[in-house]
């Protein structure tokens, strides 16, 4: 991962107003449409500029920007005016007051008729000193909408399903990345830590996979329940070139070149797949953002059957918890566990490895075959080169007013001299946008101002040792818990300090003291290490080869 210590461009994801964001985002649906096509005549300009309402010299404009751009959303959002003299169609404001109403009004189960939304539209309008549209303009806008979900939001589930197929068949997919589906699952196997080679516990796995090849193009392994933070690890696994993390676990001669940005992401609706940063996030990495329809499981069933299959090669490992208790028996999972985090992470690569290049069943041919003919095709998938750069746009954001001493988040104090110039102007500022790594809160990516850059912002007190959200969290509780009615920056630490001798101690003896132990080893490092040396093949369980997956889901 990169040093991080350069300052990352931000172009609008987060600074950009709500309805100048949902047009940019409208338009790259469009923009993007036609920037696939070799050539685009005057007919499908023309058929573009109606759509989003604005010229067809603007479809080219927007056209040329995509095209020069990286291809996300903010390369189409509104720039400085050069005094042009030709105008939009429809003016972006009346587009919002048109789309709010259609929301509002329209798509609840009231069922307003057109006529009562549009005289709505029309009072917004002179409301807000806006050109009033024709009414056939909102007709045609509510006619755009998908007619299943508008027709679930006016008359509810029941009355959509005469418009959906019979078992709401899955959208068939033959791109690369055209759809990755993502989910995460408790690993059946309890882990050991490093030091003491003792149980601390199961971990938790982040998964992704390409639909359209069955290739497995991201994968996470962590101690932390799943959150928001998972998602933006596994994506940042997955549009990154895999060989330096290979290479860090001591695999440099495995392939796995199946890597690229989504099209489009489907998971389940957990909690963490719906939080702000992960939204804009999708939003400005021209990331749809697809949620598993409730009661129709079998939309996401292609992921589901991979964590199935690849619990099933886990249960031959040694320390498995096995699928229930019934399954384990008189098993002793804690007594016969042998793999650390990092050499399971190892394993699961050689796995995948190993799986990429056997038969599949459901394609007639290997998934690593399917991938090929898919670059042969259209191309190798684009990818990230700041692994930095791209996880920020994903982790959770904080917003903060700046003092004279910089910030503070939950009583701990960041400053830098980068903050100087604002320093001097806050009194006309607003809060500024953080960004901050739960796993390593040592230091923030602060937004500047003018929302062109992420910089980050230390510790002020930079002898401080770099701790995670969640001993931060433990050590607040533990000073209120003694009877603190105030919590300053020194006590926090003293008092992680103070826990961390404690977790050290009591690591020998119990669980829990170790699986903390390990989760603050993994705080990332603000610098690369080198990678370590691959275990020895004795360490790992009972001198089993590595089995390939031997099937896979067959969706």
């Amino acid at each position: 991962m990169d040093d991080g210590r350069a300052q990352i461009i931000e172009r609008g994801v987060l600074t950009a107003p709500d309805e100048v964001w949902d047009v940019a985002v409208r338009q790259a649906e469009v923009i993007g449409r036609l920037a696939a096509e070799p050539r685009v005549g005057l007919a499908a300009a023309d058929a573009a500029a109606d759509e989003l309402g604005i010229s067809r010299r603007q479809v080219y404009v927007l056209l040329d920007r995509w095209r020069a751009g990286e291809g996300v959303v903010s390369d189409l959002l509104p720039r400085r005016s050069s005094g042009g003299r030709r105008l939009s169609r429809l003016p972006a404001a009346v587009e919002t007051v048109m789309t709010e109403v259609i929301r509002s009004r329209y798509l609840n189960q009231q069922r307003r008729s057109v006529a009562a939304v549009y005289r709505e539209v029309v009072h917004r309008c002179r409301a807000g000193g806006l050109p009033v549209p024709a009414r056939s303009t909102l007709e045609r806008r509510i006619e755009a909408l998908d007619p299943a979900a508008a027709t679930a939001a006016r008359e509810g589930a029941d009355g959509a399903r005469r418009l959906r197929s019979a078992g709401g068949d899955p959208p068939s997919i033959e791109g690369l990345l055209q759809q990755v589906q993502i989910d995460h699952t408790p690993v059946d196997l309890e882990v050991v830590d490093e030091r003491h080679r003792l149980p601390i516990g199961r971990p938790y796995v982040t998964a992704a996979i390409d639909v359209a090849s069955r290739c497995v193009v991201g994968l996470v392994v962590t101690l932390e329940a799943p959150s928001a933070l998972s998602v933006g690890l596994c994506l940042a696994h997955t549009v990154c070139d895999k060989r330096p993390w290979l290479e860090r676990l001591g695999l440099e001669a495995a392939a796995w070149p199946m890597s690229g940005k989504p099209h489009e992401i489907h998971t389940d609706n957990a909690v963490e797949f719906r939080s702000e940063a992960l939204r804009r996030g999708c939003d400005q990495h021209g990331i749809t953002l697809a949620y598993r329809p409730r009661g129709m499981p079998h939309f996401g069933g292609i992921i589901e059957r991979l964590i199935g299959t690849m619990m099933q090669m886990v249960h031959e490992l040694p320390g498995t918890t096995f699928s229930s208790a019934a399954e384990r028996g008189s098993y002793d999972s804690q007594a016969m566990a042998v793999l650390t985090v990092g050499e399971l992470n190892r394993w699961l690569a050689l796995a995948v490895a190993a799986y990429h290049g056997q038969v599949h069943g459901t394609l007639g041919q290997t998934p690593a075959g399917r991938w090929a003919e898919g670059v042969a095709a259209g191309g190798r998938p684009a990818t990230v080169t700041s692994e930095t750069a791209f996880l920020v746009d994903f982790l959770p954001l904080l917003r903060r007013t700046l003092r004279r001493t910089g910030f503070t988040v939950d009583h701990v104090q960041y400053y830098s001299d980068v903050l100087k110039p604002w320093i001097a102007r806050r009194d006309r500022l607003e809060k500024f946008v953080l960004r901050r790594d739960p796993r390593d809160i040592s230091r923030v990516w602060v937004l500047d101002p003018d929302g062109h850059a992420y910089l980050p912002v230390p510790y002020r007190m930079l002898s401080r040792p770099p701790i995670s959200v969640w001993e931060q969290r433990a050590a607040i509780a533990r000073l209120r818990e003694s009877g603190r009615a105030q919590v300053d920056e020194n006590a926090l630490f003293a008092m992680v300090e103070q826990m961390r001798q404690i977790t050290e101690k009591a690591a020998a003896k119990t669980r829990r003291a170790r699986r903390e132990v390990e989760r603050r080893s993994a705080t990332p490092a603000p610098r690369a290490a080198a990678p370590a040396p691959p275990p020895l093949a004795e360490e790992c369980a009972d001198d089993t080869p590595v089995q390939p997956f031997e099937v896979i889901e067959q969706w």
